[in-house]
């Protein structure tokens, strides 16, 4: 029987639901098939993350329905999601690292024998025979500890499986993956689609959206944009309903005159992750450091800063030697750094949106040591304004902002600074396209007004269409240098590679 013909495993229709004054869907309705993969896009706060939420039985809609084979069902909590089927893999799942890969799957659901203690050996055998259909292979008696974020995806999806899951909801699964890893688990996506399974995957990244994903539905301020077959669309359909505009550039990069050199990076060399990183940053200039993940990036970028000691080198701010190991000394020097991981390093997410957006700035917003309160929120809402932040209320928890204005509090907490280097460690990870243009059209502006930018990027039609330069890494060393009108995929990726053009090894 052709499976449209039969009512889908999760179906919603007209599916409501606010908090407080602010609707997060707005007659929301989506249909997951068996044997499909089903792709959900959107800006951040565009609604996906509650409609996550309520397919998960986390959030019960206001209005609407959500039928399980065509029956109105309702879930109170996520257990009852879970007895329909459902299954989430979240980006970065979260295991009992005491315990085995097997143990971790059956969690609060142990089998268990005549005797009435816990069945182990079946427990390894259904979790061996689950990484089989997957085509895994794995030891159900590995501890979590130590395990990657991939692999953790992997025990997650296993798990579903042992529960007889029909539907999964992989959201941004991709987000922390190399590049081989993600691959694994297409593979291991096309093989649950292949076994009738219905899949939604959610990601910002439309090359996986368009290899990967047999339809598109795009939402937008919570409500239904649209849905069609994924050869029926283009990438420039899809953003311009997602955004409600024509985004005219994703990469708004405009010439900006160069002016002295700024900062100064000579032999800095930490042992066994980086050696002997030598490069100038010029006023006006965004230099990226590309390379593939492991490569050293980040972490030279926060030996520069003084998060990181390191062995050997030297840094210099117009002219002026940097001590190393003293992120003081470099703020003071008019250093910034916005990190990779903005939940962890940059924010504090239980504090508010004005506490955040000005915590680099306590002396200048304080008078006789006591913190200045209307000072503060007067700063905080100055440069919302300034970088178009979209909140509900200033004192609101930062954690209540969706994933591209959580990037722009932390661009304002270092912006407001004023500073003559802005390092960006992977600045629109994680963000939607429309905000990804806001902020790369920021960068380009501060580079016009002089500010040195250095970014660290693992997309490479970022890189391109960013820097002014690019520094290439592998295995911790800087193996190529060039200029924007000669960079391309293919010359960056040889030298991330460590290769030369004509197929030898560097």
């Amino acid at each position: 029987m052709d499976p449209t013909e039969v009512p889908p495993p999760l179906a919603l229709v007209d599916v409501t639901k606010s908090f407080g004054s602010v609707r997060a869907l707005r007659g929301l309705s989506l249909e997951l098939r068996p044997g499909e993969i089903h792709a959900l896009v959107g800006e951040n706060g565009a609604g996906k993350s509650t409609l996550v939420k309520t397919i998960a039985g986390v959030h019960r809609p206001d209005s609407g329905q959500l039928l399980v084979d065509g029956v109105p069902t309702a879930f109170g909590a996520p257990a009852d999601a879970q007895r329909a089927g459902v299954a989430v893999i979240h980006q970065e799942p979260t295991l009992f690292p005491d315990l085995s890969v097997a143990e971790n799957i059956f969690v609060g659901r142990q089998p268990l024998t005549r005797l009435r203690t816990i069945d182990r050996k079946r427990m390894r055998s259904d979790t061996g025979e689950a990484f089989a259909r997957l085509g895994v292979d794995m030891d159900p008696d590995r501890p979590a500890r130590g395990l990657s974020i991939a692999d953790q995806q992997l025990v997650e999806i296993a798990k579903a499986l042992t529960r007889r899951a029909r539907v999964l909801v992989m959201d941004e699964p991709t987000a922390a993956l190399s590049g081989v890893e993600a691959e694994r688990l297409f593979t291991v996506a096309r093989t649950l689609r292949d076994s009738g399974a219905a899949l939604l995957f959610i990601s910002h990244r439309f090359d996986e959206v368009f290899a990967l994903c047999d339809r598109i539905t795009v939402v937008r301020d919570g409500a239904f944009v649209s849905c069609d077959p994924t050869p029926d669309l283009d990438v420039d359909t899809v953003v311009r309903r997602m955004v409600g505009r024509d985004v005219t550039s994703l990469y708004p990069k405009e010439d900006a005159e160069r002016g002295d050199t700024v900062l100064e990076v000579d032999g800095l060399t930490r042992r066994g992750v980086f050696a002997d990183v030598s490069f100038r940053v010029r006023a006006g200039e965004i230099v990226a450091l590309a390379g593939l993940v492991g490569a050293g990036r980040s972490e030279v970028v926060r030996a520069v800063f003084g998060v990181d000691r390191y062995d050997a080198g030297a840094v210099r701010v117009h002219g002026t030697p940097l001590p190393a190991g003293r992120p003081r000394a470099a703020m003071a020097a008019g250093m910034a750094l916005v990190p990779e991981d903005r939940r962890q390093q940059g924010l504090v997410m239980e504090s508010s949106i004005e506490r955040n957006a000005t915590a680099t700035r306590r002396r200048p917003l304080s008078r006789f040591g006591l913190l200045r309160p209307r000072a503060e929120r007067d700063s905080a809402r100055e440069w919302g304004e300034r970088l178009e932040l979209r909140y509900g209320r200033i004192d609101d928890p930062v954690s209540t902002l969706s994933g591209g204005n959580q990037q722009k509090v932390v661009l304002a907490k270092w912006l407001s600074t004023e500073p003559r280097v802005l390092f960006v460690d992977e600045p629109t990870r994680g963000i939607d396209v429309g905000t990804k243009a806001e902020v790369h059209r920021l960068l380009s502006t501060l580079a016009g007004r002089g500010l040195a930018i250095v970014m660290v990027s693992s997309e490479l039609p970022e890189v391109l269409g960013m820097a002014d330069r690019v520094l290439v890494m592998h295995e911790g060393r800087i193996t190529a240098e060039i200029d924007r009108a000669d960079a391309d995929e293919e010359s960056v990726m040889y030298a991330a590679t460590g290769q030369r053009p004509n197929g030898a090894a560097r």
